[in-house]
């Protein structure tokens, strides 16, 4: 596997660093504190191609690579993660969504403006009481003629007060399980749907979380994205695609945490000589430097079997777990350990490690935890369904 990046890939890897060191990292501080996502930052997103990173040119996107995804983020992550975090969701859960399975109708009427960076998309499969068994949602889509109505609540909806676009899963079927859940499209503005209470979060403060309310909310039968009764298995292809962009934000994470300590082991004092010189520290910075690495690796070897399923239509959920589960817990070790090495210091607010450690948790967390990403990989290299 040559994981080499093009001279062409080098320069996007540049151009984010150096668009997330001016435009992000002088109010990384300030939008955490005042739990506010700055929207104009949508419009220098979208000047970048930031906004349909993946999708084809024809529908307003970059047409970029899956290695060029994980290079955006990462950069971004290594910034500022709540940011990068609206990125990774419009782009891999809602937008990819539509373009995953909608028709073309579908695809020219939302997913074109969500691309460009017009609107923004939001997701909505999570409730209060389905996480990891998301099969057993309580939200229902009722047909009613040439509409369907649609009744619940959805939970830690990223863009849940913003979005223009949200894709939502619900029960059409409650008889057929997990494939009676089918997907549907919602605009913001829609009677009967509405952003119910924002979440105050431990990290990723600056990216907005809430919950999704519809209450008889009648939406077109046109609005059906996909096939009936498909939603929940689509859901779950799409998250494959999701992990990946999570993995790597949690890669952004960890590198930051580590380019920190580093330079803190080199520069801090103690008995005559640098930190770093102490085994107690230069272990830690060895341990986090392999791991960082480790996780690239997998993450780019997910990207590419992302690559390689559009051509052959295989899946890569046991690359994207092992990516997703591998990084996940780097970013926690890597931001535990940094923290650790600064003392004092890395508990205080005048140094970003902290919002790092509070960044990294989620990772862990959100769009499969780490039991549910060892349940995947466990039950695929056991044969098990």
């Amino acid at each position: 596997m040559d994981v080499r990046l093009t001279d062409e890939q080098e320069l996007l890897r540049r151009s984010i660093r150096e668009f997330a060191e001016t435009e992000l990292r002088p109010h990384v501080r300030e939008w955490d504190e005042a739990q506010q996502f700055p929207p104009a930052l949508l419009t220098k997103f979208a000047e970048l191609g930031l906004m349909g990173i993946q999708f084809p040119e024809g529908y307003g996107g970059a047409a970029m690579s899956s290695v060029d995804y994980c290079l955006c983020i990462e950069e971004l992550a290594r910034v500022d993660p709540s940011v990068c975090l609206s990125v990774a969701a419009h782009n891999g859960l809602g937008a990819a969504h539509i373009f995953m399975f909608g028709n073309e109708a579908q695809k020219q009427q939302y997913l074109v403006p969500l691309a460009k960076g017009e609107k923004l998309a939001a997701w909505g499969l999570t409730e209060a009481s389905s996480g990891s068994d998301a099969a057993s949602m309580q939200t229902r889509a009722v047909r009613d003629g040439e509409s369907w109505v649609i009744n619940g609540t959805k939970q830690f909806i990223t863009h849940g007060k913003t979005g223009d676009t949200i894709v939502v899963m619900a029960v059409t079927s409650r008889a057929k399980g997990s494939r009676g859940i089918s997907a549907f499209i919602v605009e913001r503005g829609t009677a009967g749907f509405r952003a119910g209470k924002k979440e105050d979060k431990l990290g990723m403060r600056a990216s907005e979380t809430s919950e999704v309310i519809f209450e008889n909310c009648r939406v077109p039968a046109s609005q059906l994205l996909g096939t009936e009764g498909q939603g929940f298995i689509n859901a779950l292809q799409v998250l494959d695609a999701g992990r990946i962009g999570i993995a790597t934000q949690a890669l952004g994470i960890a590198e930051a945490a580590y380019e920190a300590a580093r330079q803190y082991a080199v520069e801090r004092e103690a008995f005559g000589q640098p930190i770093g010189a102490f085994q107690g520290t230069g272990f830690k910075i060895a341990d986090m430097k392999t791991r960082i690495e480790a996780s690239r690796l997998l993450i780019y070897n997910a990207a590419l079997a992302k690559e390689k399923s559009k051509k052959d239509g295989g899946r890569y959920s046991l690359e994207a777990s092992m990516a997703k589960l591998f990084a996940s817990e780097t970013a926690m070790y890597v931001t535990h350990q940094a923290v650790q090495i600064h003392g004092g210091m890395g508990y205080s607010k005048e140094l970003p490690l902290e919002r790092y450690f509070r960044d990294a948790k989620i990772t862990e967390i959100y769009e499969g935890t780490r039991e549910f990403q060892r349940l995947v990989i466990s039950r695929s290299e056991l044969g098990l369904k």
